[in-house]
C-alpha cells in the first residue's frame, strides 16, 4: 500500500507531505484546486512521461517520491532484484523521481538509479489508476485473459507444460531440418571425399614411416654409386690385393738377409691384411645397402597420393584418416537424418495433441469462469445505474502458447438491442467509470496491485447511484488500499480517511495544499459537498446522516 507521497516544487505545490492509511481514502476539493496536480505528481514517481511543464515556475527541478509498504515476496521486489536493485528485508520500498525544468529526468528505485521504464513496470504491481482516460488495466485487452485466470482460479500448469514440450520438440525437428538439408548440399562432395580418402586408405603415421624408408633407400642409392668398380680395384686379378701379395713374394726372398727388406713386407703384410678387411666390409656393404629400385618407386608414389591428398583437403597427413572417418560419419548422419525427422514429427505430432487436450479443458475453464463473471458484472449494473446496458467476457480464437489459444475480451452493450463491442468504444465517459467499477467488485480477488486509485468514478451521478458507488468503493476497500478522487458527498461519507485539497493565495503566489481531516471538518466538507459554497444547517445535517449512515 501507500503510505507516503511527498512532491516537491510541481506546478502549485512547494512542499506536501501526506501520509496514507489502509481503508478507503477520499481527496476532495473545489474544482481547480489542484487534485490532478496530485495525481500527476504520482504518475512522474511511478515512471510515466515527465513534462517540464509540472516543474513550478522560477524553480530548477521538481521531484515526487513515494514509500509503499508491501507484503514479504512481492513480485516487485523479484523483479526489481533482477535490475540489480538491492533493499533490507522488511523495509518499505521508496521510488523517486526528479524532473528538471529543462525536460531531463531521474528515477530511483530504493536509492539505486533506474530506467524510467522500469518504474513504469514496477508501478503495474504496485499500483491501479482508473479514471475516464485510463489506457490500461481493465481497459487494456491484453490483460483480460489473466484477470479472467485470477477470477476463475484456473491452473495454466498443464497447458504451459504441454506447450513448453511442443516448443522443445519442434526447435529440435527445425534444427534437424536444417541440418539435413544443409548436409544433403554437401553430399556429393562428401561421397567423393570419402571415396578418396577411403581409396587410398591412409594410416595414421603412415607419411613418417613412408618418408624415413626413401631418405634411407635414396641415401643408398647415393653410396652404392661409390661401390661401382670396387671389387676389381680390390680383388680382381689385377686389384690391388692381389698387387700387395704379389710385391709380398718378390720381397719375401730378401727380406731374410736384409732387416729394412724385413720391415717392408711386415708392413705389406699388414696391408695385406688391410685391404682383405676392406674387401669384406665392401662386400657386407653391399650387401646392405642393397634395395629394390620398384619398392623405391612404389614409396614415393605412394607418399605423393598422401600428401597430395591431405593439400586438398587442408589438413595433416596423419589427420586423413580421422577426416575419412569424420566424412563417413556424416554421410551415416544424411541417412540416419530421415529417420530422426520422422521420429521428431511423430512426437511433435503426439505432444501437439497432449497440449491441444490441455488447451480445450482450459478453454471449457474458462468458458464457465466467463459465465460466471459476466453473471457477478451483471449483478452490480443495475444499482449503478446501467440496468439497460450488458456485459460479456467474449472468448476468440488466439495463436498458441503457453497461456491457450483463447484470447479474451471484456466487451459492453449500453443499450437494448445495441452490438457488443470495447468498453473504450462503446461506453461513455461517466458509464466507463462505472463499467470499472463493477468489474473491479466482480474480480476483487484477481487483482495484484496494493493500492487502487479511482478519478472522479462518479462523475455525472448523484443519488442513490453515488450511493451505491460508496458501498462499492468500501467493500474494496476491505481488501485494497483505495484512494478516490470525488466530488460526491455519499462516496465521500464513505470513507475512512478524508483529505481536502484546498488552493490559497499567500504572498503573492497561489499554492496548493492537501491536508487530513478531522471527524467535525469531514463533516463540513460533506456539508459544502451537499449545498456549495454557503453551508446551511440542513446541509450539515444531511451530512451527519450520511456518515451516520456510512
Amino acid at each position: 500500500m501507500l503510505r507516503q507521497l511527498s512532491i516537491r516544487d510541481v506546478v502549485l505545490i512547494d512542499r506536501l507531505d501526506l501520509e496514507f492509511e489502509p481503508g478507503l481514502g477520499v481527496l476532495t476539493g473545489e474544482t481547480g484546486a489542484g487534485k490532478s496536480i496530485l495525481l500527476d505528481s504520482l504518475g512522474l514517481a511511478l515512471g510515466l512521461r515527465a513534462d517540464s511543464g509540472l516543474v513550478r515556475a522560477g524553480e530548477a527541478q521538481a521531484s515526487v517520491s513515494a514509500e509503499f509498504e508491501l507484503p514479504a515476496g512481492h513480485p516487485v521486489f523479484e523483479m526489481l532484484a533482477e535490475q540489480g536493485v538491492e533493499r533490507e528485508d522488511g523495509e518499505p520500498l521508496l521510488v523517486r523521481r526528479t524532473l528538471k525544468a529543462d525536460g531531463g529526468s531521474r528515477a530511483f528505485a530504493a536509492g539505486t538509479g533506474v530506467p524510467a521504464s522500469i518504474l513504469r513496470d514496477v508501478a503495474n504491481g504496485l499500483v491501479e489508476i482508473h479514471g475516464q482516460h485510463d489506457d490500461r488495466g481493465l481497459l487494456n485487452p491484453k490483460g483480460h485473459r489473466a484477470l479472467l485466470d485470477l477470477f476463475g482460479k484456473l491452473d495454466l500448469k498443464p497447458v504451459a507444460d504441454a506447450w513448453a514440450e511442443v516448443a522443445r520438440l519442434g526447435a529440435e525437428l527445425a534444427d534437424a531440418r536444417a541440418a539435413a538439408e544443409a548436409a544433403e548440399r554437401d553430399r556429393e562432395w562428401l561421397e567423393h571425399s570419402a571415396g578418396e580418402i577411403a581409396a587410398l586408405a591412409p594410416e595414421a603415421g603412415e607419411e613418417t614411416k613412408l618418408a624415413e624408408e626413401r631418405a634411407g633407400m635414396q641415401a643408398a642409392a647415393k653410396a652404392e654409386e661409390s661401390l661401382v668398380g670396387l671389387d676389381d680395384l680390390l680383388g680382381g686379378s689385377e686389384g690391388a690385393l692381389a698387387q700387395l701379395r704379389q710385391a709380398a713374394r718378390r720381397i719375401e726372398r730378401g727380406a731374410a738377409d736384409h732387416p729394412l727388406l724385413a720391415e717392408a713386407l711386415a708392413s705389406l703384410d699388414r696391408a695385406v691384411i688391410e685391404a682383405s678387411e676392406a674387401e669384406d666390409r665392401v662386400a657386407r656393404a653391399a650387401e646392405v645397402l642393397a634395395f629394390d629400385p620398384a619398392r623405391l618407386e612404389t614409396v614415393e608414389a605412394r607418399l605423393f597420393d598422401i600428401r597430395g591428398l591431405a593439400r586438398k583437403h587442408r589438413v595433416e597427413a596423419d589427420a586423413l584418416a580421422a577426416l575419412g572417418e569424420e566424412m563417413s560419419a556424416k554421410l551415416a548422419l544424411i541417412e540416419a537424418g530421415s529417420e530422426r525427422i520422422a521420429a521428431l514429427e511423430a512426437a511433435l505430432a503426439e505432444a501437439r495433441s497432449r497440449y491441444d487436450a490441455a488447451a480445450l479443458v482450459l478453454r471449457s475453464a474458462r468458458t464457465n469462469a466467463a459465465a460466471r463473471l459476466d453473471a457477478a458484472v451483471a449483478g452490480e449494473l443495475a444499482p449503478l445505474k446501467l440496468d439497460a446496458a450488458k456485459f460479456r467476457t467474449a472468448l476468440t480464437e488466439a495463436e498458441p502458447g503457453p497461456a491457450g489459444v483463447d484470447r479474451v475480451e471484456f466487451e459492453v452493450s449500453t443499450n437494448p438491442g445495441a452490438p457488443f463491442g470495447p468498453l473504450t468504444r462503446i461506453a461513455s465517459g461517466g458509464e466507463l467509470s462505472r463499467f470499472i467499477l463493477a468489474l473491479k467488485v466482480a474480480l476483487a480477488e484477481a487483482g495484484d496491485a496494493a493500492t487502487m486509485i479511482f478519478d472522479e468514478i462518479d462523475r455525472g451521478v448523484g443519488g442513490a447511484v453515488a450511493s451505491a458507488i460508496g458501498e462499492r468503493l468500501a467493500r474494496l476497500a476491505q481488501k485494497s488500499q483505495l484512494l478516490v478522487v470525488t466530488h460526491s458527498p455519499q462516496v465521500a461519507a464513505r470513507a475512512a480517511h478524508h483529505y481536502r485539497i484546498e488552493k490559497a493565495h499567500v504572498d503573492g503566489a497561489t499554492r496548493t495544499t492537501v491536508r487530513k481531516l478531522t471527524p467535525e471538518e469531514r463533516r463540513e466538507e460533506i456539508a459544502r459537498m451537499l449545498s456549495g459554497a454557503a453551508i446551511t444547517d440542513e446541509a450539515r445535517a444531511q451530512a451527519a446522516r450520511l456518515l451516520e449512515a456510512a
